[in-house]
């Protein structure tokens, strides 16, 4: 392992460590949905608050050995509907479709927009049956997502909700495809053609790789049968857009105006090392953000966009996913140059001046993160480009949205020892919450939500009571003092009825906890004290 560390000291003022998110506290809440796939690097839609999850792969990190490298066994040739307030699970397989749409829908890392309703991918890499060989693919497809989440729960055809064009112009993977002002946005990425190889491309089978080192604008004209690709542009810059694999995250700038930003990613050109720099995209064109160097969250990960306009703060959150530096259990930063998997939330916050300051917040639950998404609830408020509007939050808990899926390690570095057993893709959700600073979301329990009691037992041993009006899913979690979730004591479906659950506190230090239980209607909290 090529690693060292540095001291904090070393970079005050640019990576602190922190826990807030402006006035609320960031906290992931792991919940169950029975039925729930693993996928990775999956493209998503969402209409009524039901997902629509398509693509990506079954399978974790891709070997490093050519013959078993994305391999087309655990290419993902299913679609699934995730209703997340019922924990339920549709699916329907994608057999059906034309050969063209049925290869490229199972496809890897395909850049993806929704407007409307209707979800765009574009690309992805894959092996393809028809071309017998691992491509990238020269598509733009069009999905009608209530449609296509209506047919996939009643068991219908879905070949009606779906329509494909050809364009070599958008045959692109691990880019990211963002929408502003009805203009799409292709940023990065690489076309990549034949079996992946870490020997290089003249080696074994051998491959073509092209990143396109550049910002591909177009427009889509859709009149719900005919697809047009349109007012085409193209910006190349070989050097700071010569990334893929990246976080693209919509950004209101300090002067009000909309646009992205372009983290990190990869690869450099002299070495094998994640971009260190960030580029801002804006109608007018891009610019590499002076001074500043993002060193956690590197690769693709579950993001989320935050923008509080009273305080004219944009902040950009990642959960997890591969980096290169870290940091560990005793605060000190690490840089390990063979780029492990790690658990690291962080955050990078804009001011109203456009200073960026890069904090760590957190940590996932375990290796978690690469490949992942992040859904955002259906009813918090959101800006046209999908950013969270912070100031118009209310209530002392919000539910932000959902980590969804990805790649989970058993270790950090396992990409030169990969057989294929290390690491898998998760179906494990997770709920991110904005608790309020000033409550810190602890409030009596709510008539007609669900009966919670505490009862004592023995020693350090309390048992906790609660009344089921109707059968559900169950999440009972135990609280510290400040809101923040330490410890699952159940999740589940239940009967109706009375159910009792042992909660010892021998592990904890005398003081104020909460219990709080959540069924699909509302959240029961109750304070407990040690």
């Amino acid at each position: 392992m090529r690693s060292f560390f540095l001291l904090l000291t070393c970079i005050i003022g640019q990576l602190l460590s922190a826990q807030s998110v402006g006035d609320r506290t960031l906290v992931v809440e792991e919940m169950v949905i029975p039925g729930m796939p693993g996928v990775q690097s999956f493209a998503w839609g969402q209409h009524n608050g039901e997902w629509l999850m398509i693509g990506g792969r079954t399978d974790g990190l891709h070997r490093f050995q050519p013959p078993f490298s994305f391999l087309a066994s655990d290419n993902n040739v299913t679609a699934y509907v995730v209703d997340p307030l019922n924990a339920q699970v549709w699916s329907a397989s994608l057999s059906g479709l034309p050969t063209s749409m049925f290869e490229q829908l199972q496809s890897t890392n395909m850049p993806f927009a929704q407007r409307d309703s209707m979800l765009y991918v574009v690309g992805g890499y894959g092996y393809s049956a028809s071309a017998n060989d691992h491509i990238t693919h020269p598509y733009l497809c069009a999905i009608h997502v209530p449609g296509m989440i209506n047919a996939i729960k009643n068991g219908q055809s879905i070949i009606p909700h779906v329509r494909q064009v050809m364009d070599p112009f958008l045959q692109v993977t691990g880019g990211q495809l963002g929408l502003m002002d009805d203009q799409f946005f292709l940023v990065g990425g690489q076309r990549f053609m034949g079996r992946y190889n870490p020997m290089g491309p003249n080696q074994g089978p051998g491959f073509e790789q092209q990143y396109t080192n550049a910002i591909r604008r177009f427009t889509i004209d859709d009149n719900g049968v005919d697809l047009i690709i349109a007012d085409t542009s193209s910006t190349i810059d070989t050097l700071e857009l010569h990334r893929r694999d990246y976080n693209m995250l919509p950004q209101i700038f300090p002067d009000g105006a909309p646009g992205f930003t372009v983290f990190s990613g990869v690869f450099q050109y002299a070495q094998d090392l994640p971009w260190l720099n960030t580029v801002d995209v804006t109608d007018s064109g891009y610019v590499v953000v002076p001074g500043f160097e993002q060193l956690l969250n590197q690769y693709h990960t579950a993001h989320l966009p935050v923008w509080d306009s009273t305080a004219n703060i944009m902040r950009s959150i990642f959960f997890g996913g591969i980096s290169r530096y870290f940091y560990d259990q005793q605060g000190v930063l690490w840089d390990d140059q063979d780029v492990p998997f790690v658990n690291t939330i962080s955050m990078v916050e804009r001011d109203g001046s456009g200073v960026l300051q890069e904090v760590a917040l957190d940590q996932m639950p375990a290796l978690l993160g690469s490949g992942a998404e992040f859904i955002p609830s259906s009813g918090v408020p959101m800006h046209p480009m999908g950013i969270l509007r912070q100031h118009a939050l209310s209530g002392d808990t919000v539910l932000a949205g959902y980590i969804v899926g990805g790649i989970e390690s058993t270790a950090p570095n396992i990409f030169f020892s990969n057989n294929g057993t290390q690491s898998d893709a998760t179906g494990r959700i997770f709920k991110v919450l904005l608790v309020s600073n000033g409550s810190n979301a602890i409030k009596e329990p709510d008539a007609g939500v669900s009966g919670i009691r505490v009862l004592p037992g023995h020693g350090d041993d309390m048992r906790v009571e609660v009344s089921m009006t109707e059968a559900d899913m169950l999440e009972l979690d135990l609280l510290d003092s400040t809101g923040r979730r330490i410890r699952m004591l159940f999740a589940g479906r239940l009967p109706a009825g009375e159910h009792s659950f042992p909660v010892s506190f021998s592990m904890h230090a005398p003081g104020v906890y909460f219990i709080r239980s959540s069924i699909t209607t509302g959240t029961s909290t109750i304070q407990v004290v040690h």
